[in-house]
């Protein structure tokens, strides 16, 4: 399972069609439309017993955020431009958004290690997956592309816990279900 900020339909369809006139020009195994999203904690095993839990921990969390605004633009490589395994879009955040798109990935590692789960403890990088390569590949041009994007503006308001089920996808990729939406209700 794995926490995130998913981007409403219309900045996926925006991407998508930016991206569709130039993938035939590698051979990469891109990332379908409705498996994009920022990863904010990916959850190792999440054993029934701890769902409940889980969700109610989640809940709380989402509720301390405020809800910013954001859009996709730009992009990046992992784990660098000349030997990439990874090509991702980025995100347009100011201080506060990014801030805040911070906070909630920490509230939510925190959440599921309070639940008993096994968090990834990798750093957070917010990025959102567009295209894995077989092997280490030079992808500069493709990181200018990327730059050159900026989608339309969204509002992220909710926290996402999704299920993935491995192999269970179109050509044996991960199948995602959302198993529950966490809106992000802080105020002041």
């Amino acid at each position: 399972m794995f926490v995130a900020v998913v981007p409403p339909e219309e900045a996926l369809e925006h991407l998508d069609d930016f991206l569709s006139v130039r993938r035939d020009a590698a051979a990469f195994r891109w990332t379908l439309r409705e498996q994009i999203h920022v990863t904010l904690a990916f959850l190792e095993q999440v054993e029934d017993r701890q769902l409940d839990d889980l969700v109610e921990r989640l809940t709380r969390a989402a509720r301390k955020r405020h809800a910013f605004p954001t859009r996709i633009a730009g992009g990046g490589a992992f784990p660098n431009v000349a030997k990439a395994r990874v090509l991702w879009a980025g995100l347009e955040l100011d201080d506060v958004a990014r801030t805040e798109l911070d906070r909630a990935a920490t509230g939510a590692r925190a959440a599921a290690s309070k639940a008993g789960i096994d968090v990834d403890g990798q750093r957070f990088r917010p990025h959102l997956t567009v295209a894995r390569m077989g092997r280490p590949t030079g992808v500069t041009e493709w990181v200018e592309v990327l730059d050159a994007y900026a989608g339309p503006t969204w509002q992220a308001r909710e926290l996402a816990l999704v299920a993935s089920y491995l192999g269970e996808g179109p050509r044996k990729r991960p199948r995602y279900e959302v198993v529950e939406t966490f809106p992000m209700s802080r105020l002041d």
